[in-house]
């Protein structure tokens, strides 16, 4: 598999794991913690074979920007949580960043 295809599985698995995370509740739910668990030990084994042939800032920057884009989308469709203008602003800055890395790379 390419890195490019590992730091996709990363970015699935970190974004399922904190999904799962939060349905958690704390750790005290033991089907969403474990779902948790396995996530975050896939999302850092594929993370850490992308950084094979991926640079690491831009590993890095990659994984953790989409993650978060997603995972803000996630919490305003599943647990309605609310965005104000700072936040739509400050992730949107994150998208460029990632945009602009990956596209003048």
């Amino acid at each position: 598999m390419s890195g490019w295809t590992y730091l996709a599985l990363a970015i699935a698995s970190e974004i399922a794991a904190t999904s799962a995370l939060k349905a958690s509740d704390g750790m005290t739910r033991l089907g969403p913690a474990a779902i948790s668990l396995t996530g975050y030990a896939i999302a850092f084994f594929c993370l850490s074979r992308s950084l094979q042939t991926i640079p690491l800032g831009v590993s890095y920057a990659i994984w953790s920007g989409v993650g978060i884009a997603v995972l803000t989308l996630i919490g305003v469709v599943f647990f309605r949580q609310t965005l104000g203008a700072a936040d739509v602003i400050g992730t949107g800055l994150i998208v460029a960043g990632v945009l602009v890395l990956y596209m003048f790379r």
